[in-house]
């Protein structure tokens, strides 16, 4: 039976309200999804804040039997894992964007190689601070397995420079007030920071903190992706630099695997579809 005649649904489940960051990967899916208006399949959205498991658990069994297809940016929790599995067993395409999940048997993941991210980003602060340093560095969250990596990465390149010191890790679960009131506090506590790498969101809310100091005593800020305010703050030369990941093209991408397997029963050839890091700097955003 064709598509056109199943009218099959693609769910789409984000931790997106609330990060700007999505802005792009959302406008990326939904032009992806115009493209094959003609086919009848649908497109549901479903949108959270934050890393809720509960929440995010709750949204998979209810859509459950409901979609043909399903495009998450997983929380990293067994119990997330076991209900992927568990309509993958029911026949459900399975494609996780922008953050991948341990233990299931997804049909393929589209985003960035976070652990390459928090390499690059230790390697760009070696670059631009030279080979001492007295660091933060602050991730979204612990239960996202992309913001883990890149601290992974970040620390295992810090290795290199006997130098850089790592004075305090933070998570702001990608909130910029949260972020605001937990970096004034950081940096309060830990005067001798002059370098911080955010991994995640809420880099607007680190930055209105650090503008709370003196020009000479602000720290060196070298974030990820290319929001309005993160580019406003490369602007004014509060960020250095920054790790951009091709949200649109993430957000395109994954719906056509989706579309591709549902209209034509195309399987993607690679299990992973890794979009490469690009340093930007304000000058060639």
């Amino acid at each position: 039976m064709s598509a056109r005649k199943k009218r099959p649904v693609i769910g789409i489940v984000l931790s997106s309200e609330d990060n700007p960051f999505f802005d792009d990967v959302l406008k990326g899916m939904e032009e992806a999804a115009a493209e094959y208006k003609i086919y009848g399949v649908q497109i549901e959205y479903h949108t959270m804040k934050g890393y809720d498991t509960e929440k995010q658990l709750a949204t998979l069994k209810e859509i459950a039997g409901k979609v043909q297809a399903l495009i998450i940016n997983p929380i990293d929790d067994p119990a997330i894992a076991a209900q992927l599995d568990k309509m993958i067993d029911s026949g459900v395409f399975v494609v996780t964007v922008n953050n991948d999940i341990q233990g299931t048997r997804r049909h393929c993941y589209v985003g960035s190689d976070y652990y390459n991210g928090g390499i690059t980003a230790c390697a760009l602060m070696e670059a631009l601070l030279g080979k001492e340093a007295n660091i933060a560095l602050i991730l979204g969250s612990r239960k996202v397995q992309g913001h883990r990596l890149r601290l992974e990465g970040f620390k295992a390149r810090m290795e290199k420079v006997p130098g850089f010191h790592l004075s305090a890790t933070l998570e702001n679960n990608d909130d910029d007030i949260f972020a605001f009131e937990k970096t004034k506090e950081l940096l309060a506590e830990h005067p001798e920071i002059n370098a911080i790498s955010i991994l995640a969101a809420g880099v607007y809310g680190t930055c209105r903190a650090i503008m709370q100091l003196p020009e000479e005593k602000r720290p060196l800020v070298i974030s990820f992706d290319t929001v309005p305010t993160t580019v406003e703050m490369l602007k004014t030369g509060l960020i250095k630099a920054t790790i951009y990941q091709h949200p649109y093209r993430q957000g395109f991408s994954a719906v056509n695997k989706a579309f591709e397997y549902l209209v034509h029963g195309h399987v993607p050839e690679k299990e992973l579809c890794i979009m490469k890091n690009e340093i930007k700097l304000f000058e060639n955003l």
